[in-house]
């Protein structure tokens, strides 16, 4: 059958486009989901998300810092801090690739211990408040944990 030289019409789309089902855009989209039960602030915005306002997601705070812990951790981060001057000192005088690449994985191996000792403090803490809690909370931590894994894991 010989082609007639008509292009077949784009698929139109409404308004609403967001069709991902990406785990990682659906925890995000449900944390800045408005509270519509809380009326509007000063300034004629709205309220802050009932999960971060619970202690879930991006702009929550911390729920029961461990003191001892947030002092470990300053302490490695500022000791990467003195490792990323060495290294940007060694790549300035031309030193040997193989030692950077060393000095690399040690300041990566120190990241990965703050990440630890982080993650472990948000599971005792903040993940367990929100699994106690229900609906939306409950939800946006898991998805929140599950993408946290996954960034650790590299």
């Amino acid at each position: 059958m010989p082609t007639t030289g008509k292009k077949k019409a784009a698929p139109t789309r409404t308004a609403n486009t967001n069709t991902n089902t990406d785990s990682s855009t659906n925890s995000a989209a449900r944390l800045r989901t408005e509270d519509p039960t809380l009326p509007p602030s000063k300034g004629g915005s709205t309220a802050k998300p009932a999960a971060v306002r619970d202690g879930v997601g991006p702009g929550a705070h911390a729920v029961g810092v461990d003191t001892d812990l947030k002092a470990a951790n300053l302490k490695h981060l500022r000791r990467i801090e003195g490792q990323i001057r060495g290294l940007a000192g060694m790549v300035q005088e031309d030193r040997y690739c193989a030692d950077i690449i060393t000095q690399i994985s040690a300041v990566r191996e120190s990241l990965q211990t703050v990440a630890r000792n982080l993650m472990r403090s948000h599971l005792r803490h903040c993940a367990a408040k929100a699994m106690h809690g229900g609906g939306i909370t409950r939800e946006a931590m898991v998805d929140e944990l599950m993408e946290l894994v996954s960034k650790l894991r590299t």
